[in-house]
């Protein structure tokens, strides 16, 4: 499809979003590309709706200083460009059940560190805590679970990932994003609006085959109206409508074989996340980071038991190289 018909088609899907849901929804800022470019439509469809639009940011303390000073300049941007859309931008926090702040590192301490991919390290998770389980026989070649369902669920070679002197864990993202977002869909009645493709996983190609955009039904309905979108569409929209996008990614360009790049970062997802990390060429995303922000990638690096994250030891463990 061309850009063209892909906003057509977005902008279909957030105003059945919207008149479905009595226009009580609202949108998951995280200050990054692709959820300022679903801002920006999520505003359009507001405004010719006549209604409010609310963003919501978690401020994890995992996003690049420049990407949370984006959600507020963003905010005040589109404010400018609709100045009769009422909107709202609702910034909240990880908490336990006594109110108190959840920080990273509670979560890798408690859980594990995220590495490789949510399914790998959910797996490797399950089977340290019940070593003789089902899934640890995903490790086993030749197991009745590798003969039942093939080569394509082994995960043999990273078996090495159960002996690790450190927890590996999935729960990050649950603790610091999804219980958050579950728990401002219920304080406030309004239901989700999420940037996120297909392309990105193979669990979201998944999830999109199997809802589709607008997942009514689900046990938790959200709308994710970008799903058939590729990044390159991302960036095209960005260039074509000039829309403004955190000073992180630098400039976007178009490269010698016609494909949009940026001078900075690419992505800014959680700066200090694990998964994907060993499939990137150098400059990888923590050798950069020592670049660009170095006080943090100390903080990143330092041992656990001196006031750091411990992500040197747990990095060289995987083989990603860390400067």
């Amino acid at each position: 499809m061309s850009l063209e018909n892909k906003i057509k088609v977005t902008q279909t899907r957030l105003l059945e979003w919207y008149v479905k849901n009595d226009n009580k929804c609202y949108v998951s800022f995280s200050g990054g590309k692709d959820s300022t470019v679903l801002a920006y439509l999520a505003a359009q469809v507001c405004n010719m709706l006549k209604c409010k639009l609310v963003l919501w940011f978690s401020d994890t303390g995992l996003e690049f200083p420049e990407v949370r000073e984006h959600v507020k300049s963003f905010t005040e941007w589109l404010k400018d460009k609709f100045p009769n859309l009422e909107i709202e931008l609702a910034i909240d926090y990880p908490k336990d059940r006594n109110g108190k702040r959840i920080l990273f590192k509670d979560v890798i301490l408690k859980y594990g560190y995220p590495l490789i991919s949510k399914e790998i390290s959910r797996d490797v998770s399950a089977t340290k805590n019940k070593p003789n389980g089902k899934t640890s026989q995903k490790f086993q070649s030749g197991s009745e679970y590798h003969k039942k369902y093939g080569d394509s669920w082994l995960l043999e070679k990273w078996s090495y990932l159960l002996y690790t002197p450190f927890k590996i864990s999935n729960q990050c993202c649950n603790v610091m994003k999804k219980t958050p977002a579950h728990k401002f869909t219920g304080k406030s009645g309004l239901l989700p609006i999420i940037g996120t493709m297909a392309s990105e996983s193979i669990l979201r190609k998944k999830e999109w085959l199997q809802s589709g955009c607008n997942a009514f039904s689900n046990k938790n309905p959200s709308s994710k109206p970008l799903s058939f979108w590729k990044e390159q569409d991302i960036f095209e929209y960005i260039v074509k409508f000039q829309i403004p996008i955190s000073s992180v990614y630098g400039t976007v360009f178009k490269n010698d074989m016609g494909f949009y790049k940026t001078t900075g970062y690419d992505r800014t997802g959680c700066m200090f996340c694990g998964f994907g990390c060993h499939l990137e060429k150098e400059q990888n995303r923590f050798q950069r980071m020592k670049l660009t922000h170095p006080k943090i990638w100390e903080y990143c690096m330092k041992p656990v038991a001196d006031g750091g994250l411990g992500m040197k030891e747990v990095l060289e463990y995987i083989g990603v190289k860390i400067e």
